[in-house]
Parts: C-alpha cells; structure tokens; sequence
C-alpha cells in the first residue's frame, strides 16, 4: 500500500454492483478511505472528490513562509489533507470561493504543544479551524477586510465517543463575502492523554449543504479516531 510521508494511507475501496437476474457487474471504487496509522483516525469521502495539492493546502493553512522555520515545526507538528468535488481542486475552496456550489472537506491532526494542552478546552476545540464562540467571533470581526459575517449556530453538541475520547460537533452558517452563505460542519476529537487534537471540516453553500445533507452528513459520521494515548 502507497504511503504519504506523513504515515497516511489513502485506499479506494471496490464496490460490486448487483445487475439484473442476479449476475454481478464491475466493480467501481465508491469512496476514497484516508487512514492516518499512528493516530488510527479516519474517515471517507466520494471517489469522485479530487484531493487538494498538499503543497498549496500546506503555503495556504499554516499562515507563514513554507520555508520559515515557524513552517517546518508546524509540519512536524500538524498532518492536513483537503478534498474538493471541484473539477479543479484549490484551497480557496474552504471558504466557498469559485466553487460553482461544490462541497469541500478539510482534515487536521495536530499534535498540541505542552502550553495549548494546558489550555485546551470544549471551546478551543469549537474554534480550532473558524471562529465559532461569541468571544472569539467579536475578536476575529476587528480585523480589517474578515470575510466571515452573520454567524448563525445550527447545531452544537458534546462527543463521548470511548476510549477517553472527548469532542464536540458544531453545525454553522457564516455569510462569506464573494461567497454568500455557507454552511461548516465541524467534528473535533481530543486524545484521551490530551496530546493531540483530530478535526474534520465540512464546507458547502447554504443552499448546497440542504441538498446534499444526507451525503455529507455520512462523511462527517465516517470521521473515527480510535484509542489516542500518545
């Protein structure tokens, strides 16, 4: 099996369709797998979703010069993987621009710094890709040209999935400008040693999040992180 540098595995599996008066047809891949083996979290999305350069997804999340040397300790730290049902797959698509209505998936496993764990809360976990909490809302809305306005919250729950497992699960609307209203369908998990944090974001239009629930609501509900304990 092909392996990222990042100990990532990432399998199409094979589905075989049933055809008329019993016979068997071929077989075509139905999801795209991605397994990270040393912290054994996972989750699927449509065969059909193209992944994202890493190396613009890398230059466009970690917010520094990819050859800085803050970049390479964010490398060694944090694993980040994008999926895109855009015919031409960008990280600008995590906000919803030039998309034509195509979801988008964003996935994160962070190791945390001894600091960030001595501070980690629900909340953190809340705002760990965008500003979700009123506190950090208001802070993010003084910066000169944020795109992100009219948060609505549409769904906010608590995880206890086991084996020391603690998360949360948040459903939200932010009008995006160039975007218009997009809907962010959030998981995150904590370790149960509370040395890494495993997140998964979910991006459509309003519009095309009501559409397509039932498909993305399966990809949020693949998204698994087994036993973390460092």
């Amino acid at each position: 099996m092909k392996r990222s540098r990042a100990g990532f595995a990432v399998v199409a599996v094979a589905v075989v369709s049933a055809m008329v008066g019993g016979l068997t047809g071929c077989a075509r891949a139905e999801f795209t797998y991605v397994r990270h083996d040393d912290g054994q979290t996972y989750f699927k999305v449509p065969a059909a979703w193209r992944k994202v350069d890493q190396a613009a997804l890398d230059k466009a999340t970690i917010g520094a010069d990819p050859e800085s040397a803050t970049a390479r300790l964010r490398r060694q730290l944090i694993w980040s993987a994008a999926y895109d049902a855009h015919a031409q797959p960008s990280p600008d698509h995590l906000l919803g621009y030039g998309t034509g209505d195509e979801p988008f998936v964003f996935a994160r496993i962070a190791k945390l710094l001894p600091e960030e764990q001595d501070s980690l809360s629900l909340n953190t976990m809340r705002n760990s890709v965008l500003p979700v909490t009123e506190t950090v809302r208001k802070e993010y809305a003084e910066i000169p040209g944020y795109p992100l306005r009219d948060f609505e919250l549409l769904a906010d729950e608590v995880l206890q999935p086991g084996d020391g497992l603690r998360g949360v699960h948040v459903r939200f609307n932010y009008a995006i400008q160039g975007a218009g209203t997009e809907t962010f369908d959030l998981t995150s998990y904590l370790a149960e040693d509370g040395k890494q944090i495993s997140t998964l974001l979910i991006r459509c239009s309003a519009a095309c999040y009501r559409k397509r629930a039932g498909e993305l609501e399966k990809i949020a509900q693949s998204f698994k992180v087994k036993r973390l304990t460092g």
